[in-house]
């Protein structure tokens, strides 16, 4: 590597923040999960920490005293949060009487959403990154390297260096539609958007809707700054119910939420529900930061206290939808699987990931197992599109 050398850091607060989110506005494909702030609340918090099975171990490409690339490494002794699903991958290991755990994961804990994991100053730092990370994991005796939900440059790098790739499906809605002279823009409003879908998928949300008006629920919505203590902790208490109801502990904190209103405010937009003037369920969504990049909208969390019928739907999809068309957003993100989505005009969307195993055996049976799932991927996708919300012409 000549004069570049590689530092593995063990915080996100031993790296410089400017440094880092400058590294991340370079990118082609940068994300608000990526920012130092998310980061370090993250750990700051105790959301992903050593004791939770997320161990930070940063991996950082130097050139003299320059930053040329940065990713966050986290060493993992379990599989949760990941989103992309190795369990198979762990119990063959047991079987054989090797130790998958500790694997290194590249990724954003507990956040599946698509973007640049490798944040590099140009291609080669990007290559030389990757071959860092490869590196430590052979020098730590680890099983296996895992880049969750890289982009197109991350991927196109481990690719280069022999990883390899694995394909999921997740459910995007994009703002645009066919003008009369077929160039391509955003929706006017609503109503437009529901004009661009078949007949019964506009039957449908119009009813979904109706159910959620018919019982009395009214929505206002905040952004950045706007959204209250009093909102963040109301948020909070649907946010915590809904995972206790699912019989688990919510994987965020309450501080984690109270360093985002802190400290990255701008990101997010939550809606709040309201029913004879009492909150009774939010939806939170996350928002791009970079303004030289097109508005992006990501669903987050959701969480209610009171059952009313189809309130998920309006909360989690139309009312963000219908802001993402009142603001110009390009695209809203719904988050990892569910084929229902597209019920609602999120249509498929084919997802990266990037596998290194050390042991030769189980790479060869891993690729194997990868090229058929790959085929099985390229079926479903070929289904879902058949399968389309839209009218057709």
């Amino acid at each position: 590597m000549n004069d570049y050398v590689i530092r593995v850091l063990a915080s996100p607060s031993d790296i410089d923040p400017q440094a880092w989110n400058a590294l991340l506005a370079a990118q082609s494909e940068p994300s608000p999960f990526m920012r130092h702030e998310y980061l370090a609340a993250m750990h700051d918090s105790g959301s992903a920490s050593p004791e939770r099975g997320w161990t930070p171990q940063f991996v950082t490409l130097w050139r003299g005293d320059v930053l040329q690339a940065a990713c966050a490494l986290y060493l993992k002794d379990h599989s949760y949060g990941e989103y992309v699903f190795d369990w198979a991958w762990a119990n063959a290991y047991e079987q054989h009487g090797l130790a998958y755990y500790p694997k290194a994961v590249v990724a954003v804990p507990f956040t599946p959403v698509p973007g640049a994991r490798l944040l590099a100053r140009d291609a080669q730092s990007r290559t030389l990154l990757v071959q860092g990370l490869v590196a430590v994991c052979r020098e730590q005796e680890l099983s296996s390297l895992h880049l969750l939900f890289g982009a197109d440059a991350d991927i196109a790098a481990c690719t280069e260096a022999g990883l390899m790739l694995r394909h999921t499906v997740q459910f995007h809605w994009t703002n645009t539609r066919s003008s009369p002279n077929d160039t391509e823009t955003g929706y006017t409003d609503f109503d437009a958007f529901l004009a661009s879908l078949s007949h019964d998928k506009r039957k449908k949300i119009r009813q979904e809707r109706r159910k959620v008006a018919d019982a009395g629920v009214s929505f206002r919505c905040s952004r950045g700054t706007d959204i209250s203590n009093a909102d963040w902790d109301f948020f909070y208490r649907c946010y915590e119910r809904t995972y206790r109801e699912h019989g688990n502990p919510p994987y965020l904190t309450r501080d984690f939420f109270q360093r985002m209103a802190d400290t990255l405010p701008e990101a997010w937009l939550l809606f709040v529900a309201e029913r004879d003037g009492r909150p009774i369920a939010t939806s939170l969504i996350a928002l791009s930061t970079d303004e030289a990049q097109p508005l992006v909208a990501y669903g987050r969390y959701w969480g209610a206290l009171e059952r009313v019928d189809c309130l998920h739907f309006e909360a989690c999809y139309y009312q963000p939808i219908a802001w993402c068309i009142a603001h110009g957003a390009a695209r809203f993100e719904g988050g990892a699987q569910g084929e229902h989505k597209m019920a609602r005009a999120l249509m498929p969307v084919r997802t990266t990931s990037a596998h290194w195993l050390a042991h030769p055996s189980f790479a060869d049976a891993v690729e194997r197992f990868l090229e058929r799932e790959g085929a099985g991927i390229e079926n479903y996708m070929d289904h879902l599109e058949e399968r389309s919300p839209f009218r057709a012409g």
